[in-house]
């Protein structure tokens, strides 16, 4: 008998008021903020503007996620402290809405600082800023299996911070680059892009940490929580289920990032229009604001792991249509940007529902901990997509610059801006369907439900 089996029948009855729903979703306004801008401008404002050497810049964004697979699991389980000792998790809630200051650091690089020692100082910036992000997004995922809720509402929850996750992305995502100075950015651009968007994140996450108030007392805990800890970490690695979920998701956020990353110099070298980021990045995170109604439907009629298969095949299909480049024609490239998106929504609902379904099944108490590994996992993928692409690019021979030079760049450096845009991402989602098929818990958890 699963833990599924073993709740009573009432977590499967209560239904979550729009109010605290949508109060709960605005929190990923700001996370969406911090997960997008870095994956999207670091790297190139690293190689381009701060000259520092593509496999630098890899390790500059690769290193400071390393420390986040012990980070957080351990902000995991000091979440699941404080939801023993205090009955929730907001002091870590509220320590992780320093966030912003963090952000505004990163592109705050001294003027007289480049290559190595600029490197360092984004370094110094993304660590602190990695572990104030995993102070507030660990208890906020952990809200979701902490709920006494179930297999649906779970996604119908987790639909609702999709969409306003997914709009923090397209927002920040469009704005950044135009707030940098577009086509002629600037270190002043980005330090300006850095202060205005951290006054947006902050607002976001504090309105957030009311909505996890809210929701938790609409529908407080059914068991006990937070007595995990450490062993609820073993529990966690030991999970089959979950260690097949957490593997297909690795893949599929190292994809994303990966793809986010290559979308300035994709622009630049392959379309020969460095405007046109904006409106790939665009044709990636729109649709989600559309589409994720319908994957919620999919997902109730056909199980959360056939919507999943699904939108990973999409993908794989639509990166390699990315990697004939030019020829293709700009609308057949924007339309599979546009695939792309359709299935990177599907990849950000229904991974997400699934992890409080796995926690629920385990009949663990330890929530904070399995969302810490969770969250690490993600943290993991967002350093190995932009480092994957800057091995792409280092051994092409990419020449890397400060702001206003324009180097010529080598046929290779520019066949491996298209290859890595492209042909990388479908093998690693590839990967991920593979990975992804070995979960088999979807079945029984609706047939509990």
């Amino acid at each position: 008998m699963t833990g599924l089996d073993r709740r009573p029948a009432a977590a499967t009855e209560t239904t979550l008021a729009r109010g605290p729903l949508a109060g709960f979703a605005a929190g990923s306004l700001g996370m969406g903020v911090w997960v997008t801008v870095p994956g999207l401008l670091l790297l190139y404002f690293l190689t381009d503007v701060l000259a520092v050497a593509p496999w630098l810049a890899g390790l500059t964004l690769l290193l400071p996620k390393i420390a986040d697979v012990l980070l957080h699991p351990w902000v995991g389980h000091r979440a699941d402290v404080e939801q023993t000792r205090r009955g929730d998790r907001r002091r870590l809630l509220l320590l992780g809405c320093a966030l912003p200051v963090a952000f505004a650091a990163l592109f705050a690089v001294p003027g007289g600082l480049t290559g190595a020692p600029a490197a360092g100082w984004v370094a110094v910036f993304f660590v602190a800023g990695n572990l104030l992000f995993a102070a507030y997004q660990v208890p906020y995922l952990a809200t979701p299996a902490d709920l006494r809720i179930g297999y649906h509402e779970r996604t119908r929850l987790m639909a609702f911070r999709m969409v306003v996750l997914t709009l923090g992305i397209l927002v920040s995502g469009l704005l950044a680059p135009l707030l940098t100075g577009g086509d002629a950015a600037t270190r002043g651009g980005y330090q300006r892009m850095g202060v205005v968007l951290a006054v947006g994140m902050l607002v976001a996450m504090l309105v957030g940490v009311v909505g996890v108030a809210r929701l938790r007392a609409r529908a407080p805990a059914d068991t006990a929580a937070g007595h995990g800890g450490w062993r609820a970490l073993r529990t966690a690695l030991r999970d089959r289920q979950f260690r097949w979920l957490v593997a297909a998701y690795l893949a599929m956020s190292t994809t994303t990032h990966l793809v986010l990353a290559g979308v300035p110099y994709y622009a630049e070298y392959e379309l020969r229009a460095p405007g046109l980021t904006t409106v790939l990045v665009a044709a990636f995170v729109a649709p989600a604001l559309l589409v994720t109604p319908a994957w919620l439907v999919v997902a109730r009629r056909v199980g959360k792991q056939r919507a999943l298969l699904g939108a990973q095949g999409a993908f794989a299909l639509g990166s390699l249509v990315l990697a004939v480049g030019r020829p293709a024609g700009l609308p057949v490239l924007v339309a599979a940007v546009a695939v792309l998106g359709v299935a990177f929504a599907g990849m950000q609902l229904l991974p997400f529902s699934m992890l409080p379904d796995v926690i629920h099944a385990a009949d663990s108490t330890g929530a904070g901990t399995y969302t810490g590994v969770w969250t690490a996992t993600e943290a993991t993928g967002a350093a190995l997509g932009p480092y994957a692409y800057a091995l792409c690019l280092t051994v092409g021979g990419f020449v890397a610059s400060t702001a206003g030079e324009s180097p010529v760049q080598p046929d290779a450096a520019l066949a491996a801006v298209r290859y890595g845009f492209g042909v990388l991402p479908a093998v690693a989602m590839v990967a991920a369907v593979l990975l992804q098929r070995r979960y088999t818990l979807d079945a029984t958890a609706r047939a509990t439900t």
